[in-house]
């Protein structure tokens, strides 16, 4: 399957957007009062200067449009020496027109009054009315590379986990937005800034839909900034969020994400960069703005950084404008991205799918909200379990239909999903491809127990589920412990697993084989992982909720379901071009549109380790062509080679 990997521009003389959401150290969201036509050019210098071609940058909202049918004349005018000053500088901007939240805290216009920003008429026709100033005056200057309009609107508009509005009405909305930056004549991309935070990608809903707003604009920015449990889960956040949010097939820029050295280390925040970067690269990002350019050492008694003071030091610059390690580490990813010309490439074809339940997204009748974090954490420990396997995988979505041409298909502790689903699965198993589910009960004593039809049927076994009840696992870790050999899994081999989970959900799926051969059975003999022949093809159960219990367990990474994931692939005939041995290193291809293909290994390791990659050919160093057998990699480091 084509994994998804949409470059903003088809145009390959135009560089990726690599940049940093922009604010003067002068001022902070204050800066267009304080404008410093020269700090500002100094600031762009040191970006370009690091290899960024690209900032976002903020319309105010107070000051920008003071009254309901004014917009200010002098600000408009710094903005325009703004734009004068990127063109000087060989960079391009991304203007965001409603900021009225901020680094922790919302501002009005003072003649707001409390007005519905959705619902309100006649507020909606204000902001469309700023929206279509803004974009007339700005729309043919050459910096203006695109257009946002808002920032981070789920938390301005309506504290959604109060009072969320409907879909229906945050479209329709996001449409009037749009309208009004086309109207204006504005021909560039144009998205929403609302960080991606909707239902298909959190499982949350807070009125905003990438699928019903895909019709209105150009590309979707995921804010990527939710903590772990788990380092290694934690270094994939970015690009699972970023596969999730390529859910319409239109081009993915992470348009938010970065540290503050408040509350991370400098080496610790140069390794998140790394990983971050490059992961997304992998996961389908084709643009990228770190938060911030800059830290605010002397505005630590305005809002909102006397009460969020961590947010002062985001910057990939210091308060005098010297760059800190993240710029450097943007530096060098903007070699790599010239190196393989990024531009003309694309991820490598998949033969594996992850798949994506439509519980996440769709609120079927008595179906709970409750279940959505189990689907994404599970979803999440599965895709970073296929990295540590080098098992390159592409996520289809039920809601659309599953994917037909997988060999293999990963459903990983899934408890729901719906019975076309069901009987695509069964139909694709006598086809000839794989189909592996790990049983989950569910996190709630509600409908305990699978959530679809025939499992008996489509795995071969006979369940012995008792109503109402979970079978409670007892052991701290699951032993399981093969007793056929599966793919490279030789017979007597033991995999183990931490166990964890709720009392709902730390529970096992107790069954009698009915056709299904048992490869590996639990520390108590018990069946723990069955494959069925079915037609051409096979199903693959296990018992146990594996990647909920990893899910639910801090610090786990890398564990052993890696090793099951590449036993399934190779039973399943999956490809995987280049293959690592030590999970703590990650392979993955991206391929140039003139047939070169680039290597990425990307190490979870905390110290230099040397590695000896597997491929299907020959690796070696880019540029000089030099062949490479073992790489050695720095901690959390990155190695990019060219394959032949």
């Amino acid at each position: 399957m084509r994994r998804h990997s949409a470059h903003l521009t088809h145009d390959p003389a135009v560089l990726p957007w690599l940049g940093a959401n922009f604010w003067s150290r002068t001022g902070g969201p204050l800066m267009w009062r304080d404008y410093d036509p020269a700090t500002v050019r100094d600031e762009l210098r040191v970006l370009r200067d690091h290899g960024l071609t690209m900032t976002r940058s903020f319309f105010y909202w107070p000051d920008f449009h003071p009254e309901p049918h004014r917009v200010d004349e002098e600000l408009c005018a710094r903005f325009a020496d703004f734009l004068d000053a990127h063109t000087a500088t060989g960079m391009a901007t991304v203007p965001t027109f409603i900021v009225g939240h901020m680094s922790g805290e919302n501002w009005d216009p003072a003649w707001r009054g409390g007005r519905d920003l959705y619902e309100d008429v006649w507020m909606v026709g204000r902001q469309s009315w700023f929206v279509a100033q803004m974009t007339r005056r700005f729309k043919d200057h050459p910096a203006v590379t695109g257009w946002l309009i808002t920032n981070e609107m789920p938390g301005y508009g309506r504290i959604y986990q109060v009072d969320p509005p409907s879909r229906e009405v945050v479209t329709a909305w996001a449409q009037a937005m749009c309208n009004a930056v086309r109207a204006a004549g504005g021909t560039q991309p144009v998205s929403l800034g609302d960080g991606a935070w909707g239902i298909e990608v959190t499982g949350r809903d807070n009125g905003f839909s990438l699928r019903e707003t895909a019709e209105y604009v150009d590309f979707v920015g995921p804010h990527v900034y939710r903590s772990d449990t788990d380092r290694v889960r934690q270094h994939h956040r970015a690009a699972f969020e970023c596969e999730l949010a390529a859910v319409t097939g239109q081009p993915v820029v992470l348009e938010e994400f970065g540290v503050s050295t408040d509350t991370v280390s400098a080496d610790n925040a140069v390794a998140y960069y790394r990983q971050t970067l490059h992961n997304s690269l992998l996961g389908g990002a084709t643009g990228w703005m770190a938060w911030n350019n800059t830290d605010y050492d002397g505005l630590w008694e305005r809002s909102p950084y006397d009460h969020h003071p961590f947010e002062m030091h985001f910057g990939i610059t210091d308060h005098t404008g010297a760059p800190k390690a993240p710029l450097r580490e943007l530096a060098a990813f903007a070699d790599t991205l010239r190196a393989v010309d990024f531009a003309r490439c694309r991820r490598s074809d998949a033969d594996a799918a992850l798949v994506v339940p439509a519980f996440l997204e769709r609120d079927y009748p008595y179906s709970r909200p409750a279940d959505r974090p189990l689907i994404f954490t599970s979803l999440q420990q599965s895709y970073t379990a296929t990295r540590a396997a080098d098992l390159p995988v592409g996520l289809t979505r039920e809601a659309d239909g599953l994917t037909e041409d997988a060999a293999l298909y990963l459903l990983p502790s899934t408890r729901q999903f719906t019975t076309r689903t069901r009987r695509t699965l069964a139909r694709r198993a006598e086809e000839g491809a794989t189909v592996y589910l790990s049983f989950c009960s569910g996190e709630h004593p509600g409908t305990r127990g699978p959530w679809f039809d025939g499992l008996d049927q489509l795995f071969g076994v006979e369940h012995q589920l008792s109503y109402g009840v979970a079978e409670p696992i007892t052991d701290d870790v699951l032993e399981m412990t093969f007793t056929r050999d599966f793919g490279p899994l030789a017979a007597g081999e033991v995999l183990r697993f931490p166990v964890a989970g709720n009392e709902d959900s730390r529970a096992y799926l107790p069954v009698v084989p009915r056709g299904a051969e048992v490869v590996a059975v639990d520390a108590h003999g018990r069946p723990a992982l069955l494959v069925h022949r079915a037609g051409r093809g096979r199903t693959v159960l296990a018992t146990y909720p594996l990647e909920h219990m990893a899910a639910r367990t801090p610090r786990v990474n890398p564990e052993d379901t890696h090793r099951l994931y590449a036993a399934l692939a190779e039973v399943a005939g999956v490809r995987r071009t280049v293959t690592v041995e030590d999970p703590r290193v990650g392979a993955d291809v991206v391929v140039h549109e003139d047939g070169r293909r680039f290597v990425w290994l990307v190490s979870q390791c905390d110290e230099e380790h040397t590695v000896r990659p597997a491929a299907d050919g020959t690796l070696h160093e880019i540029g000089s062509g030099d062949p490479v057998r073992s790489v050695t990699l720095a901690p959390w480091g990155v190695r990019v080679l060219e394959l032949r």
